[in-house]
């Protein structure tokens, strides 16, 4: 699957609205604009009426009833907490990010009283559309936990696998990555691989197939994988790439990103509704891809 089958299966879907905090953002709105053209979901856009109405009209689009809706807020926490309502009350089914800092938007979707909190951890999930290779690749967690606990993992791969299933993928396979393929004690990364890979072999975790742990190209070749004599059915034709820390996975997704000149869309999961929480440097491309996901994931 490629990305912008991706967007076409989104729209053939019952439509969704999506609440943006802080809409006045001329990428997001580019994103908007893309996404109303080609019928992938309605908008409700919180922030600077005033600016949102001229962006709206750069873009060709106006008001409309059952599109678009722009709500006046006094300033991006505002924005934010009225978005999120929004969601939490289901008037709306995806949450996202505009301009607005993500530590605004993230107090409001872990608010106790009307966030979007479910007690599982929030992680974040990237797919990748690499140019040369076959299948969407999905990235988790580059942005989101730093140094997650084995526990803090398990509720990551969750996370990871309920949304690649969501999204097409019936049986995951999910490759925990390391630096090496063996246990080795001194190397964090591959003591909690193996543990993943016990538990799901022991029906721990469910709906998917781990392996690890696994350097990247025997996760991505089969060619390397045979080299190497690792044998199995997540070695060459992995679906998830699960990274052992936050730095790991920023430079990987942003290695794909700047040298292998991927696409992507990314979003948060483990809410109570997919959250896509775009960088500001991202592009209308990449916002556009993410909301795709995210409405594939409802």
């Amino acid at each position: 699957m490629k990305l912008a089958q991706l967007i076409n299966k989104a729209t053939q879907m019952t439509p969704k609205v999506v609440a943006v905090a802080a809409a006045e953002d001329s990428e997001v709105m580019v994103a908007v604009s893309e996404a109303v053209k080609k019928g992938l979901a309605s908008f409700l856009l919180f922030g600077d009426e005033e600016k949102i109405m001229e962006l709206l009209s750069v873009n060709g689009l106006a008001v409309m009833e059952d599109k678009i809706k722009v709500v006046q807020a006094a300033n991006e926490k505002e924005a934010a907490a009225l978005a999120v309502k929004a969601v939490s009350s289901k008037e709306a089914d995806v949450l996202m990010k505009g301009h607005v800092s993500t530590a605004t938007i993230l107090k409001e979707v872990l608010n106790k009283e009307y966030g979007l909190r479910t007690g599982n951890v929030l992680s974040h999930v990237a797919a990748f559309e690499v140019p040369g290779y076959d299948q969407l690749i999905f990235v988790t967690d580059a942005a989101m936990n730093i140094e997650p606990t084995i526990e803090q993992k398990v509720q990551i791969v969750n996370n990871s696998v309920n949304f690649a299933r969501a999204v097409g993928v019936e049986v995951p396979k999910v490759a925990p990555l390391a630096a090496v393929e063996v246990v080795n004690p001194s190397m964090r990364a591959t003591v909690d691989a193996a543990l993943l890979t016990q538990m799901n072999k022991r029906g721990q975790i469910k709906n998917c197939i781990i392996d690890g742990p696994l350097a990247l190209d025997n996760a991505v070749s089969q060619l390397a994988a045979d080299q190497k004599g690792i044998a199995g059915e997540v070695a060459g034709h992995a679906d998830i790439l699960f990274v052992p820390t936050i730095e790991v996975g920023n430079v990987l997704y942003k290695s794909l990103i700047y040298f292998a000149k991927a696409k992507v869309g990314a979003v948060i999961t483990g809410a109570k509704a997919p959250i896509v929480l775009t960088s500001r440097a991202d592009s209308a491309e990449s916002k556009l891809n993410s909301l795709a996901l995210a409405v594939s994931a409802v």
